[in-house]
């Protein structure tokens, strides 16, 4: 195979490592394609093709991560990853590590380790690289990364929170409460919610949101009684999609435009937090994004019509 074949072949797993160190959609989709950029340059062929597209596209990563901290320290409210829907890399050997490491919840974990444990445990834990291999892409010792992965794993393994594994009761839970939902059912939804369950939202200052953090089942059952009821009288719909891989779904407005993706973890049978990513820029790689200020102003309309 030629060179743009080799790397089409990779490109899979290199947006999957891109994503995993950046948590951005769009900045892993650049980081590959200057990976292509530097590998078309290149005189000379790789002794290994995998090898070297692995360790291009982690450093390009991490610098890319190392600016982009800065900008997160600044962003207003709290900061989600950028939603993905579908991992377009899989390995069967590897389900379990490469569905984990995807959810929100773990990479809002990665967040807390330097870009150097963060593309460490990237590539060793979810992707089973050598230390050989990890060395070269992050350019430490093999000692060095030994360590770095020691302390990656003990600030994942502290924080990391037990999600329900059942994929088919996920799906249920799920289910049941967007119908709630939809129903306006308080009572159900309440029911639903761990008794600790959190609501945050990422608007980044560009999109309404539903609140930036509500703690415990009585308050978000209220808070969402009070919202959606009149998204669905603008005829806001409910598309329900499995998101980095937990249930969710993404809301569009009347013409099919992307409103937000909200995404749903649970935990003993019922809902621990729901996160609700409404920040417009971080939506754009799903498809054309709805205007949510228009929607949120014709919901007020319709509120003060319905008094």
């Amino acid at each position: 195979m030629g060179k743009v074949d080799d790397f089409e072949e990779l490109r899979p797993l290199l947006f999957s490592i891109a994503y995993r160190i950046l948590g951005s959609v769009s900045e892993a989709e650049d980081a590959v394609q200057e990976t292509w950029l530097r590998f078309d340059g290149s005189a000379t062929l790789p002794t290994s093709t995998k090898a070297f597209l692995s360790a291009v596209v982690t450093r390009i990563s991490i610098d890319v991560l190392r600016s982009a901290r800065v900008r997160r320290e600044e962003y207003i409210g709290p900061w989600f990853p950028e939603p993905l829907l579908n991992d377009p890399y899989q390995d069967p050997a590897r389900s379990v590590e490469l569905a984990d490491s995807v959810s929100m919840a773990a990479l809002l974990l990665l967040e807390r380790l330097s870009p150097l444990e963060r593309a460490v445990f990237v590539l060793r834990e979810v992707f089973a690289f050598g230390y050989q291999d990890v060395a070269a892409a992050v350019g430490r010792s093999e000692a060095a990364c030994r360590q770095l992965l020691v302390r990656a794993r003990r600030h994942m393994e502290a924080g990391r929170p037990r999600f329900e594994a059942d994929r088919g009761e996920r799906q249920e839970l799920a289910t049941r409460f967007f119908d709630a939902l939809r129903n306006g059912d308080v009572g159900g939804l309440q029911n639903l919610l761990a008794a600790d369950v959190q609501l945050v939202g990422d608007g980044g200052g560009r999109a309404p949101q539903l609140a930036r953090s509500v703690l415990g089942a009585v308050k978000v059952a209220r808070l969402l009684d009070a919202v959606f009821p009149w998204l669905l009288r603008v005829d806001v719909t409910f598309e329900p999609h499995e998101v980095n891989g937990q249930p969710g779904a993404i809301l569009r407005d009347r013409d099919g435009r992307i409103l937000q993706a909200l995404l749903l973890e649970m935990r003993d049978g019922r809902i621990q937090t729901i996160r609700g990513v409404s920040n417009p820029d971080k939506l754009g790689h799903l498809g054309p994004v709805a205007d949510a200020w228009a929607v949120d102003r014709e919901v007020k309309r319709v509120r003060r019509q319905m008094r």
